[in-house]
This record gives C-alpha cells, sequence and structure tokens, in this order.
C-alpha cells in the first residue's frame, strides 16, 4: 500500500520533548517535500513544518519556529519531526504528507497516514 506512516506519538509532560517519525511505504521519499501537519477535534488542519528533497526546512506556523524542526533519512525513507519545550497546545492528532515543493498548498499533498497522536499533560 502506498502511504505514509507516522510514529512516535504518545503523552509527555509540560516541557519535554518527543520525536515523531513518518516512513513512507510503497514509494520513495528522495523526491518529495514532506510536510508535518497537527489537528484538534473540530479544528482545521494545521501545517507546522516542511522539509524538501535538499534537507530546507521551512515553517507554516511561526508559534513552532525554534521548538520544532524536521529532518529526513533518505536511507530509512523517513522524515523526523522533533518538538521541544512542548505544552499542552501542542495536543493533537500530528500527521504527514507527501509534496512536490514546500511551497504548495495543503490541497496538494499526498499519501496521508493515520496520524499519531502527541498528548502534552499539564
Amino acid at each position: 500500500q502506498v502511504q505514509l506512516v507516522e510514529s512516535g506519538g504518545g503523552v509527555v509532560q509540560t516541557g519535554g520533548s518527543l520525536k515523531l517519525s513518518c516512513t513512507a511505504s510503497g514509494f520513495t521519499l528522495d523526491y518529495y517535500a514532506v510536510g508535518w501537519f497537527r489537528q484538534t477535534p473540530g479544528a482545521e488542519r494545521e501545517g507546522i513544518i516542511c522539509i524538501n528533497e535538499s534537507d530546507e526546512i521551512r515553517y507554516l506556523t511561526e508559534s513552532v519556529e525554534g521548538l520544532f524542526t524536521a529532518s529526513r533519512d533518505n536511507f530509512r525513507n523517513t522524515v523526523y519531526l522533533e518538538m521541544n519545550s512542548l505544552n499542552p497546545g501542542d495536543t493533537a492528532l500530528y500527521s504527514c504528507g507527501a509534496v512536490g515543493y514546500c511551497s504548495d498548498p495543503v490541497e496538494r499533498y499526498g499519501y496521508w497516514g493515520q496520524g499519531t497522536q502527541v498528548t502534552v499533560s499539564a
């Protein structure tokens, strides 16, 4: 099946860190940019960060600059989201999608996975 699979979510205390993984299944990520998004019930999906095939990062929201970062390991066909200084407002379902360019609108993203839940306790 051609899709992205997210993992690494869980429960973490305020101020803690977490590293999520986004692994491609059935295709290679080498020539795709990958964006991370998050969503809470009743809210729209929020773009967080995107990393292109040259490892260049584009923040999709200013609120996580300096706190979150992305990296990729093409050998493992995986993109990572490293989150630091987490607070309860970061609680959400985190998912990743593949796209041609980080400047593309969210409608262009594909191969969405099921997401991984991150819960930050107070």
